[in-house]
């Protein structure tokens, strides 16, 4: 089912994916946005700060933020683009079939489509259509597909991220398996390139990086909630990493002083290599997100059978 809505606290419109096995998405105008991503026991399993300022024109802090056509601060834009701050709408007339991407009765989806305003055009000076749609699958598993259309006379490049905020029990208990022994570019060390040397990536400390060539699947194991999100992505060669740590987190005024305990950001994204579009030319990405019942230490859930299986 697929229901529009007004944001009771805010007015601002918002769109609610419902799946019949009770799974459910929630989905802001304002930025394209994924806000909430709940399974079929009603348990939340996107990151929102309690601060989050739904006011533009400051991004939402939390759920699934686009980024685009910058992500950090690879250019001259703002951080991560304008996409994530600005107003969306429906896709009426969307550019491939639902037939195409799967979808059918029992998946509920929405298509968006972002087009640039005269405000847009005077910083970036590109004629694009950037679509997505989002869609809930038969298990809850929630996906975004993305398609970047150059409909300008002369190329332009960009970069991109699906700013993915996953809500976690204690970030001290989370482990991410899939990415050790590839390169990463350190943010926090000017973007020096290093080599993961772990068996997996923990957290003790501020995380930064841009992992480099990275796999199609990744899981991020939640120890104390005995959960394993599957994160699948095609189209998007790198895999960010982030959790801002105590001392960042208290002069985000957008974002609590102890929330960084309860978020891991893992966003399937191309940065290093900036994506290149000839007018006319399309490109296009997935990411697929799943939340399983695992146990690292129980041994119920085979972290290599994830990735590879």
């Amino acid at each position: 089912m697929v229901e529009f809505v007004k944001d009771g606290a805010t007015g601002m419109e918002k769109v609610l994916l419902r799946e019949p096995g009770g799974a459910m998405a929630q989905i802001h105008l304002y930025g394209g946005h994924v806000t909430s991503w709940k399974n079929e026991k009603g348990n939340e399993l996107i990151f929102l700060s309690s601060k989050a300022i739904f006011k533009p024109p400051k991004a939402i802090r939390g759920g699934i933020p686009v980024c685009f056509p910058q992500f950090g601060g690879f250019g001259a834009l703002e951080q991560h683009g304008f996409a994530r701050n600005r107003m969306w709408s429906v896709d009426t007339n969307p550019p491939a079939p639902p037939s195409s991407a799967g979808t059918g009765p029992n998946k509920p989806y929405i298509d968006l489509v972002l087009k640039p305003a005269e405000e847009e055009l005077k910083i970036w000076p590109h004629n694009f259509e950037l679509y997505q749609r989002i869609m809930l699958g038969f298990s809850g598993e929630l996906s975004s597909i993305i398609r970047v259309r150059n409909v300008d006379t002369k190329p332009f490049t960009f970069t991109f991220a699906l700013h993915t905020y996953l809500s976690v029990s204690d970030i001290s208990e989370v482990r991410i398996e899939g990415l050790e022994t590839l390169d990463y570019l350190d943010n926090l060390q000017d973007r020096e390139r290093f080599t993961e040397q772990g068996d997996a990536i923990t957290f003790d400390s501020e995380v930064d990086r841009i992992y480099l060539g990275t796999p199609a699947k990744i899981a991020i194991i939640d120890h104390e909630k005995k959960r394993t999100f599957v994160l699948k992505k095609e189209g998007l060669p790198d895999a960010v990493v982030w959790n801002p740590w105590e001392k960042k987190a208290k002069v985000m005024v957008d974002f609590g002083d102890d929330e960084y305990k309860h978020m891991l950001c893992v966003e399937a994204a191309a940065v290093e290599k900036a994506i290149t579009l000839k007018p006319g030319e399309e490109w296009k990405a997935r990411q697929e997100i799943s939340a399983v019942p695992s146990s690292y230490f129980s041994g119920q859930l085979d972290p290599c059978k994830v990735l590879n299986g």
